[in-house]
């Protein structure tokens, strides 16, 4: 019974910081990457739909993404939300076929903004992790008449332990990500 508790709690958690991951791929460092449009929905018919199911995203050059959408009547829809989209500073334009994405040189401020966008996505991830850390703390206590005092407080221990991995796991991924955000 605490194997369970625990190996969900690890699970979960895993997805937490895969989350984290993602989360920061979609903060722009210098170069266009496909992985910053992950998040941007397109009403599409009226339907908010991820990009990467109505067009293919490509590398042209280092600031510059090209978007072929599937579907041609979408142009106009796509060109749009990635100029809704906040925190990318992106400008689109259509040719009638596709469309262009350049994204503007990062200056030092918009850098630091950057930085600080990343920190308060690593932070609600922790938030995440530590709130499936104490609901698992509670199934835990839940348990205790069941299997014994002791080794509640072992599976705690374990617990911790794992938590602890998790959140190590976002702090290492949050301190590559601002390196990369300082890189000049």
């Amino acid at each position: 019974m605490i194997a369970e508790v625990l190996a969900d709690a690890s699970s979960r958690m895993d997805k937490a910081v895969e989350v984290a991951k993602d989360d920061f791929a979609t903060v722009r460092t210098g170069r266009a990457n496909p992985q910053l449009f992950q998040k941007v929905l397109v009403d599409y018919y009226g339907t908010p739909t991820p990009l990467g199911q109505l067009a293919s995203l490509q590398n042209q050059e280092a600031r510059t993404l090209i978007v072929t959408p599937y579907d041609k009547s979408a142009l106009r829809d796509i060109e749009q939300a990635i100029r809704d989209m906040p925190n990318l500073g992106a400008n689109p334009t259509n040719d009638g076929n596709l469309v262009r994405v350049s994204l503007p040189e990062l200056t030092q401020e918009r850098r630091k903004e950057f930085v600080k966008l990343v920190r308060t996505k690593g932070e609600d991830a922790k938030v995440s992790v530590r709130n499936i850390r104490r609901k698992a703390k509670d199934e835990l206590d839940a348990l205790k008449s069941e299997v014994g005092d002791d080794d509640v407080a072992r599976g705690e221990k374990e617990l911790e332990s794992i938590t602890k991995a998790r959140i190590d796991a976002i702090d290492e991924a949050l301190k590559r990500k601002e390196a990369e955000l300082l890189e000049v």
